[in-house]
């Protein structure tokens, strides 16, 4: 069997992630590693026993490979992802696609005219307990989707502002650094989003950002969602601390970071604790609700994040998040920016 030789742009903690997957993977294997020339990359790649280069273009000049993966600073993946594409390599790059709208929405350009095979790595849209949601939700379980609660709150330490003083500043915060990973999920469950308004405070820490928000959304079906997000709040509602997923954080599984409610039942994210009315029950808040919890195995959506890359670089399958989803994320959480700044509720275009 053919093993995929794949690069892997950056080798910080995203890089090391990525490469601890295709050490584990029997369809691909870390090829090379493209990264600046320092003592710490060169030590990397030298544990790991593959070269180093200092570009892509050097890498391409020197290997032949498979696939790239883009996990360098935001603000270098469309650059390096649109040389991937001119140069005919399938890539997978990390979130956000782009640093900006307008890069964005250049590099979807790109993939289109290239027909690019490019997958953005939203890695929980891959997650077992997304799919179940997804499916229990088009199925129609829980009748006519009316709402979502939703949450993403934590606690981060001192040290985290410290080591990056720059998270204390303008293009900082948890709008900028964490809401992208929602806003996958919330499309996925519940289709495009129409319209957001926000409201932020900087009130516990008193740095130029904020530090907690609270957003209202209007999803193009006529769902309405409440969601409150803060680096600030010691509670563990959280995707990272409720899923499991993410070894590095401690857990409680017992609690949910969104619920979905429609109009014969709701769904608890990501206990998948189900509450509906039993077929020739009168649904009424006098009715009692049957309850059941869906099983899920858990497994690590990084992995299966990969083993799509694989498919996508094959012609197998298509990528489950493609650039134009990556595009729509980056409008969305730049207009959930917009909104607090303004104090305005922002239509969101398609």
């Amino acid at each position: 069997m053919y093993s995929l030789k794949i690069a892997v742009v950056g080798v910080g903690l995203g890089g090391k992630t990525h490469i601890k997957c295709l050490n584990n993977s029997t369809f691909g294997h870390l090829d090379s590693i493209i990264a600046p020339d320092t003592t710490i990359n060169n030590a990397i790649a030298k544990q790991e026993n593959v070269p180093i280069f200092h570009s892509i273009d050097e890498c391409l000049r020197h290997r032949v490979v498979d696939g790239i993966i883009i996990a360098s600073p935001n603000q270098d993946h469309a650059k390096q992802a649109a040389l991937c594409i001119n140069s005919g390599i399938p890539v997978l790059i990390e979130k956000p696609i782009a640093s900006s709208v307008n890069d964005a929405l250049e590099l979807v350009s790109l993939v289109n005219k290239k027909n690019a095979k490019v997958l953005v790595g939203h890695h929980r849209a891959h997650s077992p307990i997304m799919k179940a949601s997804c499916d229990l939700i088009s199925q129609g379980r829980l009748g006519k989707i009316v709402s979502l609660m939703g949450s993403a709150q934590f606690y981060k330490p001192d040290h985290y502002f410290d080591d990056g003083p720059w998270r204390k500043e303008y293009g900082g915060g948890p709008i900028l650094i964490n809401l992208i990973h929602e806003i996958h999920n919330l499309r996925m469950l519940l289709g495009e989003i129409s319209q957001v308004q926000a409201i932020t405070s900087n009130n516990v820490r008193r740095f130029i950002v904020e530090d907690t928000v609270v957003i209202n959304l209007v999803f193009e079906s006529g769902v309405l969602g409440t969601f409150i997000l803060s680096d600030t709040a010691s509670t563990s509602r959280s995707w990272e601390q409720t899923t499991e997923e993410n070894q590095s954080y401690p857990s409680y599984p017992n609690e949910d970071c969104y619920l979905i409610s429609g109009t014969k039942g709701s769904l608890g994210i990501p206990t998948m604790r189900l509450q509906y009315y039993a077929e020739g029950t009168i649904p009424s808040w006098w009715s009692p609700f049957t309850e059941e919890t869906l099983d899920v195995l858990k497994q690590d959506p990084l992995n299966i994040q990969l083993i799509n890359f694989f498919d996508v670089i094959n012609g197998k399958s298509p990528p489950l998040v493609t650039a134009y989803d990556g595009y729509r994320n980056l409008i969305i959480t730049a207009a959930i920016k917009e909104s607090a700044i303004k104090k305005s509720i922002i239509d969101i275009q398609r």
